[in-house]
């Protein structure tokens, strides 16, 4: 069975995101980039999978700038056969929105026929948490979102998903799109000899033109503002002290 690794070049988790004076975004000016780590996830659990002798090939897909070799290559030194990079666009400061994503890797599914699409559940950058369900719906496959455990017998995968009441266990069958979660496991670290071995694996580069998919962005950005400083705690006295505050200032009961 083939497994199929959406990967995005993100800003590093570690990174404190600045905005730009203008307000017109984040700046990425000598900012280090990563891969986003619920897709360091998914790659993870694919190699798993191929180890347990489940998978037969691991192919990683990234849509973005031409700098996103280097998170293939990544993916590649922790383990996967091959990569697709399609160039979406020049400009480090445009992300691919969600619908143009699904579209082109719905076209990359048709064209490799995986057994399982293993995703993140979001990137860490737009939050938006909404390609991998895209996806399902224009593939018509089933879907098993916020994956905490995967086991697949035959022709279906059973999965444990973290929901907001706590864990829910659903099988799905294959072929399948799994968006993976924090808690399925411990990404490996790429050993030297590998990250040497991954520049000699192949690594395909494409334009949206090619799968025929139109990549415009459809929404723009108003603004672009920080959070609001936290305001400092205060300590209170008693259990009537915190209820009246709860209620008169914070205004929550």
């Amino acid at each position: 069975m083939k497994v199929l690794v959406p990967v995005k070049r993100v800003i590093d988790y570690n990174v404190k995101v600045r905005v730009k004076a203008d307000g017109t975004g984040v700046d990425l000016a000598n900012v280090k980039m990563s891969m986003n780590p619920f897709d360091e996830i998914a790659v993870e659990e694919a190699i798993r999978l191929k180890e347990k002798g489940v998978a037969t090939e691991i192919v990683v897909v990234s849509i973005g700038v031409k700098q996103s070799q280097e998170t293939l290559r990544t993916a590649l030194a922790m383990g996967a056969d091959r990569a697709i990079l399609i160039e979406a666009t020049a400009d480090v400061q445009t992300d691919i929105e969600p619908l143009a994503v699904a579209k082109l890797l719905a076209a990359v599914v048709r064209e490799e026929a995986p057994g399982i699409v293993l995703c993140g559940k979001q990137a860490i950058d737009n939050d938006m948490n909404a390609t991998g369900q895209m996806l399902s719906a224009l593939l018509g496959w089933s879907q098993a979102t916020f994956v905490s455990e995967l086991v697949i017998d035959g022709d279906k995968a059973t999965v444990t998903r973290e929901v907001d009441s706590g864990l829910q266990q659903i099988s799905v069958k294959m072929p399948t799109i799994v968006t993976v979660d924090l808690r399925l496991n411990e990404p490996r670290y790429a050993s030297l000899p590998n990250i040497m071995k991954a520049k000699a694996k192949p690594l395909a580069i494409k334009t949206p033109a090619d799968y025929g998919v139109d990549v415009a962005p459809r929404l723009s950005i108003v603004n672009t503002t920080e959070p609001a400083g936290r305001k400092a705690g205060v300590k209170v006295a008693s259990v009537a002290e915190l209820i009246a505050k709860l209620k008169d200032e914070a205004g929550v009961i």
